[in-house]
Formats: C-alpha cells, sequence, structure tokens
C-alpha cells in the first residue's frame, strides 16, 4: 500500500513510524514532511495548507490511503478534498472538525448537551469584553475562537493581563481573524490529563491517558508552547477517572455531534481537568495531539494502519486496540528562545540509539547534514516498565544529542512522580 501523511512535525514522525511497522505499507509519503523524516519516508514539498496540490499529488500517485495530521488542513476541509476523489482518509471533515476549529462552537455544544466545562461568554465586541471583566472571577481564562497553534489561550492572573489578553487578540489581531471573537471563561483547577481517542462516530476508544507541560521553563514557569514534553500514562487519571469521563464525556461528545448532523470520524482528543467536582473538558482537538502523539503511540501494540481504516470504514467496535503496561517519557528539544524568536541553522547530531527513538520536528537536510529549523526540533522518547525509569532513560538519550542553542525542560515527568508518591 501506498499512504500519505499530510503534516511535518514530530507528531507526523511518530505516525509515519507507527504506519511503517505494517507490512503491507510499501512506501510513505510526507506532506511536507521535514528533513529529519527522510529515512522513513518521502517529504514531498507541499504545504499542509496547499489543499488542490495534497489532492492533485494524492491522485497523480494513486495513494492508496492518507491521514490528514495537522489541525489546519482538517478544518479547511483537506478530508472532505480527498474523499471527493476516491482517496480513503483518516482525519474528520470539516463540519466535524469545526469542534477544535472554534472555540465557540466546542463551548456552545457543551452547554447544550450538559457536558461539564468551564463556566463561560462569548464576546464579540472588545469594549463589552473589557467591561465583563470589571467584574469577573480572576484569575480567568481568554480564549481566542480559531485556531492559534496551540497558543490562543491566556491565563491571566491579574485584571491587568485579562484586559492586556483582551485588547491584544481583538484590536491587535494578535492571532489574526481567530481573535474576532473570544471566550472569557471560569478558571479551573486540578491536574490535567490529555485523553486521545479512536472514534469512527459509533464506537469511541480512549488511548492511554498522558501529561504534556505547556510552559517553556521548568517548575512550569514561562510562556505557554506547544508543548515542551509529555509522560503516559498520567496518574491522575484512574480507573474510576475513566469511567466518569466515558460516561459524563466521551459518549456524550460523540453522540451531540451525531445528533448536531457533524458525526466525528478520526482521532478526537479530550483536554481534561480533574476538578474537585470531577473531570471538565477544558478543549477539544480534532486530531492527534503533539507532542502526546510521541508518548501515546510507541505504547500501541495493535496495528495503527489496521485501527485507522477500522475508523474510516467504521468497524472500529470489531478491531482490537492494545496498549502496552508500560510508561513512556518524550522530551522536547527546542531552540533557545522558543516561543518567541530564536535562530536556526546548527548541525544536529546523535548517536545511532537516539536517532532510533526521536522523532524529528523541526530539522532540514542540507549538504547530508541535518540541521534544526524551528522552535521545537526533537521529540526524544523512551518508554520503560515504571515511569521514573522511561523519565530517566528519556534524559540519559538526550545527553547522546547535540545542536547549538538546544534548549530544553529538565523537569518533565516531574509533576506525575509526585502523584504517583500520594
Amino acid at each position: 500500500m501506498k499512504l500519505m501523511v499530510v503534516g511535518g512535525g514530530g507528531r507526523e514522525h511518530a505516525i509515519i513510524k507507527k504506519l511503517k511497522e505494517n507490512p503491507s505499507v510499501s512506501e510513505i509519503f510526507a506532506l511536507p514532511g521535514n528533513g529529519g523524516m527522510a529515512d522513513d519516508c518521502t517529504p514531498v514539498p507541499i504545504g499542509a495548507l496547499e489543499i488542490e496540490k495534497i489532492v492533485a499529488f494524492a491522485v497523480e500517485n494513486k495513494i492508496d490511503y492518507a491521514v490528514v495530521a495537522p489541525d489546519d488542513p482538517l478544518v479547511l476541509g483537506c478530508v472532505d478534498a480527498l474523499e471527493e476523489k476516491g482517496i480513503p482518509c483518516f482525519g474528520p471533515h470539516a463540519n466535524a472538525a469545526i469542534i477544535e476549529g472554534s472555540k465557540v462552537f466546542s463551548k456552545n455544544l457543551m452547554k447544550k448537551y450538559g457536558i461539564p466545562t468551564a463556566k463561560y461568554e462569548v464576546f464579540t465586541e472588545m469594549n463589552a469584553a473589557l467591561a465583563y471583566l470589571d467584574s469577573a472571577p480572576i484569575p480567568t481564562v481568554i480564549k481566542a475562537d480559531g485556531l492559534a497553534l496551540g497558543k490562543g489561550v491566556i491565563i491571566a492572573q491579574t485584571r491587568e493581563q485579562a484586559r492586556d489578553a483582551v485588547i491584544s487578540m481583538m484590536r491587535d489581531k494578535k492571532f489574526g481573524k481567530s481573535g474576532e471573537q473570544i471566550v472569557i471563561e471560569e478558571f479551573l483547577e486540578g491536574p490535567e490529563v490529555s485523553v486521545l481517542s479512536f472514534t469512527d462516530g459509533k464506537t469511541v476508544v480512549p488511548m492511554i491517558s498522558s501529561m504534556d507541560h505547556k510552559r517553556a521553563i521548568d517548575g512550569d514557569q514561562g510562556l505557554n508552547t506547544g508543548g515542551m514534553g509529555t509522560i503516559a500514562p498520567n496518574p491522575y487519571y484512574t480507573a474510576e477517572v475513566a469511567e466518569r469521563c466515558r460516561k459524563e464525556i466521551f459518549l456524550p461528545t460523540i453522540a451531540a455531534m451525531n445528533a448536531e448532523g457533524r458525526t466525528f470520524k478520526g482521532c478526537l482528543y479530550f483536554g481534561l481537568m480533574i476538578t474537585k467536582d470531577g473531570p471538565k473538558v477544558i478543549e477539544y482537538n480534532c486530531r492527534f495531539g503533539d507532542p502526546e502523539t510521541q508518548v501515546v503511540l510507541p505504547l500501541l501494540e495493535s496495528d495503527l494502519l489496521t485501527i485507522m481504516q477500522a475508523v474510516t470504514n467504521e468497524t472500529l467496535a470489531e478491531t482490537e486496540v492494545k496498549f502496552s503496561n508500560q510508561s513512556a517519557c518524550c522530551v522536547i528539544m527546542a531552540s533557545d528562545g522558543y516561543p518567541l524568536s530564536y535562530q536556526k541553522g546548527f548541525e544536529i547530531t546523535m548517536s545511532a540509539r537516539a536517532k532510533a527513538k526521536t522523532y524529528v520536528a523541526g530539522a532540514v537536510r542540507k549538504d547530508g547534514k541535518l540541521l534544526s529549523n524551528g522552535g521545537r526540533v526533537l521529540g526524544v522518547t523512551e518508554i520503560a516498565a515504571t515511569l521514573p525509569e522511561a523519565i530517566e532513560k528519556a534524559y540519559d538519550l538526550v545527553n547522546e544529542i547535540h545542536f547549538e542553542n538546544a534548549f530544553y525542560r529538565r523537569d518533565i515527568g516531574k509533576r506525575a512522580l509526585l502523584a504517583l508518591e500520594e
């Protein structure tokens, strides 16, 4: 089979490495991919948002199956366009991808169908939002309605920070059109849990839970990023919590989308917070998370392509989805200065052992050398029988990788270890 994966980051590299395990796969194209993936697939210089070119490539190269991984092309209807040409796909249609594409849609969906989430208000006019902040509880959370590379959420600890956030989104257009509508919502407290799930619109199969680390600096300090590392499973996601999530969140969300005529087929990501009142939804994503994928898929023991095809064919209920009982840790190696300004173009060197267990997010290949080419450069992942072992092994592997201005957190998994001791 000839496969095509749309996207070019560490998440896509993790998906490609897992898809390669299926013996029927003869070739995988990554659009656009990156230079660090070249040993696992064929990168093609077509951007993830160039929908017409993506479709034309798939038709011309007789692609048997396509995986559309990032949020933007899903929201823009890449799956719809490919399926119109007879290319079977993994990923939701545009009318279902709106669950991530619009915070306002998802919040209103949860309110309408009684799915637990933070209290909120929606604003389309800046002065009204600023007036609301005069009496809103602090801290509060300001969210741009649309996609913003995972950075469109600001937790304001003071009224001044909240006002600045509203002004930057609505007047200064920090996130472009994504900030034309905003959501101001209640600040929830408790441990966060990420749960990716396979769903064919009828059956929901949660994957192993994980814990992301969004802040740039140790101790959960600094700016929000796309994610500086992950561990799995998340110790806060107990069997009791999982059952509540299944009954109160997972199944009701699928039913709600069906009721709205927006059947969701693909990977539905539940960003959860375990509050004193029970689990609540912080956000939905319409795709595999990054870097959650880099710890979840290495623990998947069943065949990924078989599962994805079952999602497409709506036969997920009859398909085995089995995860290892081991633990995983992914440490993101970034460029110093990320998520703001940073330099790139530095040579990356790593041991053969590290290369086998590293997902490349931001790199190019030039004159036979691998060079850094992004904010998040590498995802270094290890698995082990226990979480402490997985964390130790991941950091040992980081020491076998070098590039100038490399930056990474040194406390990935620390919160999870503390939870295991409780």
